[in-house]
């Protein structure tokens, strides 16, 4: 192992920060993007999409224009002097070996492992804690570029098969293998066309969600429609898989398989959206069929997850009649929500997960977006509050039903991920792996302060900078949100903020209106008509990071992805003025058609759709794409990717060619950087991270007027 301290060190003490007049890059001259003469009529009203030829996203004008735009932005980070320096950063700080938390299946324990710059993680196996391990799957051997990535697994019941996917370059499409735990070797059972859901096992065989295969060249286009439960008998080819269900009379919905731990039930949960859910249900010694499939939970006002058994009883969580969540006991044969038995009630903090050890239930809350594990008894009699190592985040915290022990995870914002060991009987953690990154986060320190937004409502934010940092107005700043969905962001090491950190950078995340940090009330608070306040929580945000003098608005940088995308655009049209530097990662850009792409349709439930008069009132007073205007705009740096269909990129080819038309400065840069060979984020390899990551920050470095 590299003694990566001591370089760190090395590079410390040559990197003081600077923030001097720079070298001027000459201006980019953009591309001409064609306009088409197409307008839509959206009750009454006429709206201009003269981009419209972007969505097609397989054509050779396409192609073009994405050539002629990677071209402009690539020849304008090129001409950062510093470029080649934040490369090297990265490559040095991202170079140690990272580990997940190990978890037991049957006689053996897994865990991944990256080396350090493999582009993806591998999956080890090993016969004990203290035993050699062995490699179990490794994804860098499935794709010459690394972008092969795994995509979820699931054990059969005595843990001697496992069924797992793999996702090609970023998609959501994943491929399902199956292979044999104790050999190594791979059964000729594939199984093609699924995302988001897994294999549920049950006996010589497992249920899955599939799609119909989509027209070739509209894999990462077309809308995602009439999913279907199957049965998959071990042996045998995918086309004789046996039909379990399917609605002919709903056909946007997700779908996703269970079978409970004691195998009595096949468990069907249904979505119309992202928010809301119902669960069916069969008895599976009526036969591996369709018949006497049932209604659980009615859809779609409230939440239900299915996290373990006690006997022929399910244990539930969810929302109904309890905004925090709850646990409660269920008899399918008698799921009237007044047969209930109420296991463990709502608590003043938001319930995010459960897990069922050993004969005890692990709860996981939020307490202020910070992790907090309570542990219970399965009556729901509370034993004991677990002693975590500070404020920050709890990742794993799960096991099987037979485990004495549990691995988990814990990171902050200046904390790299720890794990720890569990011991259930005596109720005591201890260190397991210590994390082995280089650099010294004792330095930097991290507290939490609340801010007004526009209506008066307190809202909370994580400010991590050097101790002892000056607030004089003048410190460069990295604001980032999300606000959406009911995700919450808490405390969480990142090693992309490492080198903005050293240069007496100041990097905030605020929890907006919208996430899931304070319950489903929270939650409501940022969605369909009431989106704009989440604009606004932002907005505040910034402004109060100028008032207190953490920054200026000629030192500050916005950014957010995917949702968070939707927000750093619609936050950049409304108030241009506020921030130097903008970056709307993979984002939701035009909310008038976002939902005729891949499973953009179950964001309605989220956004609305302007499909729908008093939706589209709305949606067209906020959607970036419709709000860009002839003005002075931050300094732009729009990232998508080929590849990307959760958010398809037309979104942000499109937001890019109407800024590019409309902006006013011939100073801040307005690029788009289109990924090759990636998706919306997830499998990202190493490499590309890496690239994408220097290109980020050497146009932030730049137009904020740091020198690295």
């Amino acid at each position: 192992m590299k003694n990566f301290a001591f370089l760190a060190i090395l590079f410390l003490a040559a990197c003081t920060t600077s923030m001097k007049k720079q070298t001027a890059i000459t201006p980019p001259t953009y591309p001409v993007t064609d306009t088409v003469n197409h307008v839509d009529d959206y009750f009454g009203t006429a709206i201009a999409d003269p981009f419209r030829w972007l969505e097609n996203d397989t054509s050779a004008q396409t192609a073009a224009w994405v050539k002629a735009q990677n071209a402009v932005t690539e020849s304008y980070l090129a001409n950062i002097p510093f470029r080649n320096n934040i490369q090297k950063r990265y490559t040095e700080i991202w170079d140690y070996a990272k580990y997940s938390a190990p978890f037991k299946k049957g006689d053996n324990y897994f865990f991944y492992k990256n080396d350090g710059l493999q582009n993806q993680a591998v999956l080890y196996k090993k016969a004990s804690l203290d035993a050699e391990p062995k490699v179990f799957i490794d994804p860098n051997t499935l794709s010459k570029d690394g972008t092969a990535a795994l995509a979820g697994m699931s054990f059969n019941k005595n843990n001697t098969l496992v069924a797992y996917g793999v996702s090609q370059a970023g998609s959501d499409w994943k491929e399902m293998k199956v292979m044999d735990v104790a050999t190594g070797k791979h059964l000729p059972d594939v199984i093609n066309w699924t995302k988001f859901a897994g294999a549920a096992w049950y006996k010589d065989g497992f249920f899955y969600a599939a799609y119909d295969a989509p027209a070739k060249g509209t894999e990462f286009s077309k809308t995602s429609e009439s999913p279907k439960i199957f049965y998959h008998k071990l042996g045998t080819n995918q086309k004789s898989d046996v039909l379990i269900y399917q609605n002919m009379d709903a056909s946007l919905q997700y779908y996703w398989p269970q079978v409970d731990d004691a195998e009595n039930y096949l468990l069907i949960g249904i979505s119309e959206g992202t928010s809301g859910s119902a669960i069916l249900w069969k008895e599976l010694s009526s036969g591996i069929n369709g018949d006497g499939i049932m209604e659980l939970f009615a859809g779609f006002d409230y939440n239900y997850n299915v996290v373990g058994n006690i006997g022929k009883d399910l244990l539930v969580q969810t929302d109904n009649g309890a905004d925090n969540y709850k646990v409660v006991l269920v008899n399918p044969a008698k799921p009237a929500i007044e047969n209930w038995k109420s296991i463990i009630a709502e608590q003043p903090e938001v319930l995010e997960g459960v897990s069922q050890v050993s004969g005890k239930l692990f709860a996981s809350y939020l307490k202020n977006a910070s992790s907090r594990i309570v542990q219970y008894a399965e009556t729901g009699k509370q034993e004991k509050v677990i002693d975590l190592p500070g404020i920050g985040t709890i990742g794993g915290f799960g096991g099987e039903r037979e485990d004495t022990e549990i691995f988990y995870t814990f990171d902050s914002y200046t904390s790299p991920s720890n794990i720890y060991k569990y011991t259930i009987a005596t109720g005591k953690s201890e260190m397991y792996r210590k994390s082995e990154f280089a650099v010294d986060m004792s330095n930097y320190e991290t507290t939490q302060v609340w801010y007004p937004s526009k209506d008066g409502a307190k809202i909370p934010m994580f400010i991590t900078h050097k101790k002892g940092l000056k607030m004089d107005g003048n410190n460069p700043t990295y604001l980032y949100g999300y606000g959406g969905f009911n995700i919450s962001l808490t405390p969480g090491f990142a090693i992309s903020m490492v080198p903005f950190l050293e240069k007496g950078g100041v990097y905030v995340v605020t929890n907006l209106r919208g996430g899931g940090e304070f319950g489903e009330t929270w939650h409501k608070a940022g969605m369909l008509a009431k989106k704009q306040t989440v604009f606004d929580d932002f907005i505040a945000a910034a402004e109060f990071l100028i008032k207190e003098k953490y920054t200026s608005s000629e030192k500050l940088a916005i950014s957010g992805r995917s949702n968070g995308g939707l927000l750093v655009g619609a936050c950049m049209t409304q108030r241009p003025d506020l921030y130097k530097v903008a970056l709307p990662g993979v984002g939701v850009l035009d909310m008038l058609r976002y939902h005729k792409f891949t499973v953009g349709w179950g964001w309605a439930v989220e956004y609305g759709s302007s499909d729908k008069k008093e939706d589209f009132d709305y949606l067209i007073k906020y959607s970036p794409l419709h709000n860009v205007k002839a003005v002075e705009y931050p300094a732009t740096l729009i990232t998508t990717a080929d590849h990307d269909d959760r958010v398809v990129p037309a979104h942000s080819f499109k937001f890019a060619a109407e800024l590019q038309r409309q902006h006013q400065n011939n100073i801040n840069p307005v690029l788009i950087r289109i990924e090759g060979n990636a998706g919306h984020g997830a499998g990202k390899p190493t490499s590309k991270t890496i690239e994408e990551l220097t290109d980020l920050w050497s146009f932030v470095f730049y137009n904020l007027g740091i020198e690295y």
